[in-house]
């Protein structure tokens, strides 16, 4: 049984004491794919750092993350693009609009979020898409760049089902992880009622960790929750569910 995380900071300073023995441990379960999403350039080092400690298992994406769009972000885009210029990424991520944290940039925050996408494109790479209080933005910009080769993932989806199936509509696949879980997470309620095509599994680690370990870090060896959540949810074998949400990573980011 092959099980990709598809969202996973392990470069995080949360796992300074013991990346080796976590990410050992997740490989030992059977997640042999992780893929590692940008925040901004000052985890470039670490970023390259994990693929080479780990080879054939980490795939690196570059790309800004919204709570990081600041004044500099065109300086940052620039990191971005140059990364994507010297280096192999398998996507560019992760990328979007969050108005949790701050809704001081947002212009900057849609201007970044649009010339990534187009850049993607370019590259004819997929994105990875951080979206928090900012669906309508978020589709907005979507609905402005679809199609072109406009494909990719919406990280921890955490919309209504009429949302998630817009969402599918421009492409994405939706990233389900630890919320699942949550006895107030919601999207078990109609998560059966989507195709498990469109369902790729992430953790998110070291954040949202899944029930039994909500409240402390996320381990991407914890995607065994979630998987045995979707199984659970849509009525199928663990190791289906570990299948085809690893072909679904393979059709998006072509690996």
């Amino acid at each position: 049984m092959i099980i990709t995380d598809t969202h996973t900071h392990l470069y995080s300073e949360a796992f300074d004491d013991d990346r080796k023995e976590a990410i050992e441990k997740a490989i030992d379960l059977g997640v042999k794919r992780f893929f590692i999403p940008a925040i901004d350039s000052t985890y470039t080092e670490s970023m390259l750092k994990l693929e080479k400690d780990f080879p054939g298992h980490m795939y690196l994406m570059s790309g800004l993350h919204p709570t990081h769009v600041k004044e500099n972000f065109e300086e940052e885009l620039a990191h971005v693009e140059e990364m994507l210029e010297t280096h192999s990424y398998y996507a560019v991520g992760e990328i979007g609009i969050d108005l949790y944290w701050e809704k001081k940039y947002l212009k900057e925050q849609q201007v970044a979020f649009k010339k990534q996408i187009q850049l993607a494109k370019r590259k004819n790479l997929p994105i990875v898409i951080h979206c928090r209080d900012a669906f309508d933005e978020v589709f907005e910009v979507l609905e402005e760049e679809k199609g072109g080769g406009l494909r990719g993932i919406f990280h921890c989806f955490t919309g209504t089902l009429e949302q998630a199936k817009k969402a599918i509509s421009y492409n994405m696949k939706l990233g389900i992880g630890g919320v699942a879980t949550f006895k107030n997470g919601k999207i078990d309620t109609f998560l059966d009622q989507i195709e498990l095509k469109h369902i790729v599994l992430e953790t998110d680690a070291p954040y949202l960790a899944p029930t039994p370990y909500r409240g402390k870090r996320n381990e991407s060896a914890y995607i065994i929750n979630v998987l045995e959540k979707l199984a659970d949810i849509y009525g199928v074998p663990n190791e289906e569910i570990a299948e085809i949400t690893t072909n679904n990573s393979k059709d998006v980011f072509g690996v």
